[in-house]
């Protein structure tokens, strides 16, 4: 414990330091050049579980300034809604970057959808359980005149997933110290509802049955190596 603490200590000093510790150590191997290609539209099934693809509803769309931001950000992007057999509706988005140091980082949903006006009613971290450890995501309430959304995600860096937080700049800076670029992935879910009870349930269920239907190695890429 004493070495844990004092480990975080330290990093915290570095992370406070960061703009004088660039000159020293400057990050050159890129993770994504050592790592196999990820196709996001082949590693994600259009079909598991009880969810096939819906192609009636359609994912929020940006703006094109945001778009550009996203475009400097991420090499894939992928937007899907799938259905179940009761008619319910969960919207997949997913981006993936083969540079997350410092000057890039994951652009954070509650940011892009502030950005196209939605006001963000709920903003919490909360544990979601399966049967691969227990994931650290963030659930979000998007609310823009009648259209409620909430959503759920969650951010890898390299092949850890963590908090989009202060835990997702260490997690930058670890790799950094090691003279290594992350990649990083954001996986997002959301629904269209007002019973938020219900919603997130969804897509807990929703995110299981994903993670049920990947080898391995492919969720591997999707939640990283996180067990907690």
């Amino acid at each position: 414990m004493e070495k844990k603490i004092t480990l975080s200590l330290v990093l915290c000093l570095l992370m406070v330091s960061s703009a004088g510790l660039t000159r020293v150590v400057t990050p050159t191997r890129k993770m994504a050049d050592h790592r196999e290609k990820l196709q996001l539209e082949t590693l994600i099934p259009q079909r598991f579980g009880d969810w096939q693809v819906d192609t009636s509803v359609v994912p929020l769309q940006v703006d094109p300034e945001t778009q550009a931001r996203l475009d400097r950000i991420y090499n894939q992007t992928l937007s899907r809604t799938y259905v179940n057999a009761d008619g319910e509706r969960v919207m997949l988005s997913m981006a993936y970057g083969g540079d997350q140091g410092d000057g890039m980082g994951v652009h954070r949903p509650e940011v892009c959808y502030a950005s196209q006006g939605f006001e963000i009613k709920k903003d919490q971290f909360v544990n979601l359980g399966t049967s691969y450890g227990v994931l650290p995501v963030k659930q979000l309430l998007a609310v823009s005149g009648n259209r409620s959304e909430p959503i759920t995600y969650w951010i890898t860096i390299g092949d850890k997933m963590t908090r989009p937080d202060f835990q997702q700049r260490l997690q930058r800076l670890r790799y950094g110290l090691e003279g290594t670029v992350p990649d990083g992935m954001l996986v997002r879910v959301s629904t269209i509802d007002t019973d938020l009870p219900r919603a997130y349930g969804v897509q807990s269920r929703f995110v299981k049955a994903l993670l049920d239907s990947l080898n391995t190695k492919d969720r591997a890429r999707l939640i990283g190596t996180f067990t907690g």
